[in-house]
This record gives C-alpha cells, structure tokens and sequence, in this order.
C-alpha cells in the first residue's frame, strides 16, 4: 500500500488529537505523549509533533510505500523535504526520534 504523507508541526499536541481525530474520523494510530502522534488512513498518513515556535509549519511530505527497500529524502525544486519509507521504517524513527509510542489497534 502506498499512502501520501503530510507531517506539520502543532503548538499542542493534546488539543490537536482531538481537532485532527474528528477531521479524520479515527483515533491516531501512534501517539508519544507530549511530542507526536500519527494517523494512518487508507490514502494518508499524517502526523504531528509538538513543536510552538514552528506551529502551523508544514514540516515535510513524502509517500509512506510498503514496497520502499529504505528510508530516502529529497528536496524539491521549491526546498520542500520530500520523504519516503515503509511503515516498519517510520514505526523505528518514532521511537528514535520520540520515544515508544502508545498504539491503538
């Protein structure tokens, strides 16, 4: 499966579960309490993470892609981060970078 990602960067995390949860019609998948959290729907996968000085930022896009043999990044002709990486790759940057995440099923 191929999902277009979007990750923006929120002045509460809290309060955007909430707004970002209703939007999207489910819980997020992966929430690091404090820091991130991350929805997978059948086309999208977006996440957040608490970041004030950056808020409203779009952070970086990209594809996750079950078939991507690893994690890469680009930058297109506009400077935007473009990523690209399977669900397994992102779930072990969560963890690198957030700490572990509480799922839900």
């Amino acid at each position: 499966m191929k999902r277009f990602h979007i990750a923006l960067a929120v002045r509460d995390l809290d309060e955007s579960i909430i707004d970002y949860s209703a939007r999207l019609g489910q819980p997020p998948a992966a929430v690091v309490p404090g820091a991130y959290a991350m929805w997978r729907t059948d086309l999208l996968n977006f996440s957040i993470n608490q970041s004030p000085s950056r808020v409203g930022e779009l952070r970086h896009v990209g594809f996750e892609d079950d078939e991507a043999p690893e994690y890469a990044s680009s930058t297109d002709c506009n400077g935007l981060l473009w990523e690209a990486f399977s669900a397994a790759e992102q779930d072990r940057r969560i963890v690198s970078t957030y700490g572990v995440a509480v799922r839900n099923a």
